[in-house]
């Protein structure tokens, strides 16, 4: 049964995304056919910028002595491809392709910004994987919330600060395709009418990717939260690897966290 903090996101959900996405091949498959929902757009900015923030807040944040940001740096791509490098005015390791193969906008979480330069969080593997850009390659924005997901708990919190937004019981991997622990960040977001069999309502697909399945249905075996048809599954280590919710829990979800939202899973 939803919570009322999860009844009430589904309003605000329905409101802010304001649109679905087409039947998909799953969170750790390929996804074709789907259409993407896209967070507010965010004017550029620099550092020293005052903050651009997408995503849903809350009514009250009286957390003052919180170490937590009250927003997290996140950088789009620009263009057709981006380049990363080793360092800053080092060796170009990789070139990404904007749109991804599945469509997807290529979006960074930023760990340091260093005048033309920034350190980034990549969605690929391995997991974990950092690298650097340069500054006049991405779009700067800022998030506000992160996500907690606990596997021994079963748990994912969304959070400002440290202000719990949300709390859900979640299905995890099982133990032979378990779901990866580190830190991670939102990278699509996907929201499904109508329900499908095995992802429910949609999926956030996040920046980690599953250690024993290169591939999954087509896919890469990337890791996503998603909806459910199976309920009653919830609580339990049964996945291939992805985090299960509720369907309307998904879709809060998916009203509060933006492409570039800091996800830890832990375990």
């Amino acid at each position: 049964m939803a919570s009322r903090t999860v009844a009430a996101r589904l309003m605000a959900a329905s409101a802010v995304l304001g649109v679905v996405a087409g039947s998909i091949g799953g969170a750790v498959a390929a996804r074709p056919g789907r259409e993407v929902v896209t967070a507010v757009s965010a004017a550029p900015l620099s550092a020293a910028d005052p903050a651009v923030v997408e995503g849903a807040w809350p009514v009250v944040v009286t957390v003052p002595e919180s170490i937590v940001p009250g927003s997290f740096l996140v950088a789009d791509a620009l263009g057709d491809e981006v380049p990363i490098f080793d360092r800053p005015d080092g060796a170009e390791i990789d070139r990404l392709a904007n749109p991804t193969w599945e469509g997807l906008a290529v979006v960074f979480g930023v760990l340091d910004h260093r005048g033309e330069w920034m350190q980034v969080r990549v969605s690929t593997r391995p997991n974990g994987r950092t690298a650097w850009v340069r500054a006049v390659d991405v779009r700067m924005r800022r998030v506000p919330n992160w996500i907690k997901v606990e596997l021994g708990l079963r748990r994912l919190t969304v959070f400002h600060r440290d202000e719990p937004l949300l709390t859900t019981e979640v299905a995890i991997g099982r133990s032979y395709t378990p779901t990866p622990t580190g830190s991670y960040f939102v990278d699509g977001r996907v929201l499904l009418d109508p329900l499908h069999p095995a992802y429910g309502a949609g999926q956030v697909s996040i920046s980690a990717f599953s250690e024993q399945l290169r591939s999954f249905g087509g896919g890469v075996g990337q890791i996503a939260l998603h909806g459910t048809m199976a309920p009653a599954l919830l609580g339990q280590a049964i996945s291939n690897g992805c985090v299960r919710m509720a369907n309307d829990a998904l879709v809060a979800v998916l009203d509060l966290a933006p492409t570039g939202t800091p996800v830890e899973v832990v375990p």
